[in-house]
């Protein structure tokens, strides 16, 4: 059956199915790590694995593989980080409940002399936190996974992590202590301090939100007023598992909006910088944006069309910001619980007129139709790779844009709920708890 003949459904049912396929192929089954992306030879991330702990059980409710199949690669998982050696030595899988960025596929050490990660320990802890919530059945086996997701979310020191400060560290190295770099400005670290708040054992103080709240910067871009975060990820990360829908913390009280409304209308904000399209690239358009931090064909200098383009590598790309004209299909779909107006008629416009998904493992990562193309292919340069931090949101926010199905299951997890009030926020749902 031809794409243009498929309706949202059947199309969203055909793009979450073959992108939940990287996480049944990029996995070592003996401990459960996840490839950060599938170029041969690369390691394990701790956030890939955090976003097929997330994906497993949208497989199982979408018919893709079992509950018990399911269950038993999660146990695996979790079996695998809580005996996995937690110590200062340099190559040790992680310290003080945190785990190194990069992992060796087979051993589990860390790899690439990669930082201790806060952020991608978050999003391994929310992967397992998810777990814990979907796998509710009163067997030994789910018992245990449950009760396995609880103790290494509770061994994460947040506290370590502040380093004397308020405000978290993005990591740190056994060669040379704590990076230099903290959480400030809005990003995806939003879901990091609720759930570091939430612990029961090291949580962060109430004061580290209020100083992430303080290194806010509000902006008015197009007529759209929000907190601002260039790319687009920034404002999709935390919303994979966190339903921001009708609660606010104390500074979205003041703004009389919510962090959903804001992720809409930063959604919005891409697409009529592409309409607008201050760089002049010729693909830009209503049905061809989406800027975020990704892979692109530089870094390379080139003279196009008498106009002097710079080309980047893997960057941060933002509007206003660095922009050589790379988009990424991935980050607008991510988008589609916030503006599904625009974002499915793009997804449809990228899959029919673009080609840029196939039947392997769903969406290229990133596409750039301005840089020289030594084939055929009608998008022009396209990433050779597909990455875990690139699929996961794919599953996750088509399934809550169509079932809410994680927002409802986290809604229930008493660690977030505990961060969410203690960061002070209110109404919606968390008010009927």
């Amino acid at each position: 059956m031809s794409a243009a003949s498929l309706t949202d459904d059947e199309m969203l049912d055909e793009l979450q199915q073959e992108t939940f396929n990287y996480f049944l192929r990029e996995v070592n089954p003996s401990n459960g790590l996840i490839r950060d992306c599938n170029e041969l030879g690369r390691p394990a991330s701790i956030a890939a694995v955090g976003l097929a702990l997330s994906a497993y059980p949208i497989g199982v409710e979408r018919g893709f593989w079992t509950r018990e199949e399911a269950a038993r690669r999660t146990q695996i998982t979790l079996d695998f980080f809580w005996n996995s050696p937690q110590s200062k030595a340099p190559d040790a899988t992680g310290y003080k409940g945190f785990y190194y960025h990069y992992l060796d596929m087979t051993t589990g050490r860390r790899a690439w002399d990669s930082e201790l990660s806060t952020i991608d320990s978050t999003l391994l802890l929310a992967g397992m936190l998810l777990a814990a919530q979907y796998f509710d059945g009163d067997d030994e086996n789910e018992k245990a996974l449950r009760q396995l997701a609880h103790q290494l979310y509770q061994r994460v020191d947040w506290q370590w992590a502040q380093n004397g400060g308020l405000t978290v560290s993005h990591g740190w190295k056994p060669e040379t202590g704590f990076l230099t770099w903290r959480w400030e400005g809005y990003c995806e670290a939003l879901i990091l301090y609720v759930l570091g708040l939430g612990s029961p054992t090291y949580p962060l103080p109430e004061e580290a939100y209020h100083a992430w709240l303080s290194s806010y910067c509000w902006k008015n871009k197009y007529g759209l007023k929000m907190v601002y975060g260039g790319p687009l990820f920034i404002h999709q990360l935390s919303h994979i598992w966190i339903d921001f829908r009708g609660i606010r913390d104390v500074y979205m009280q003041t703004k009389e909006m919510d962090y959903f409304e804001n992720s809409r209308r930063a959604t919005l904000f891409q697409q009529r910088y592409s309409i607008e399209n201050p760089l002049r690239f010729p693909h830009y358009d209503r049905h061809r944006w989406g800027i975020t931090a990704s892979a692109g064909p530089g870094p390379k200098t080139l003279n196009i069309n008498g106009i002097r383009r710079h080309f980047f590598g893997y960057v941060a790309r933002e509007p206003f910001g660095l922009d050589d004209g790379t988009l990424a299909p991935w980050a607008v779909v991510a988008s589609l619980p916030f503006a599904p107006e625009i974002v499915l008629p793009t997804i449809r416009f990228y899959i029919e007129e673009m080609q840029l998904k196939d039947r392997d493992e769903g969406f290229k990562a990133t596409f750039n139709p301005l840089f020289p193309n030594p084939g055929s292919h009608k998008a022009g340069w396209t990433s050779s790779w597909k990455c875990a931090l690139n699929q996961g949101p794919i599953v996750m926010m088509i399934e809550n844009y169509r079932s809410s199905r994680i927002w409802k299951l986290m809604r229930n997890c008493k660690y977030l709920i505990g961060g969410l009030r203690r960061a002070k926020y209110s109404g919606g749902w968390l008010d009927t708890l």
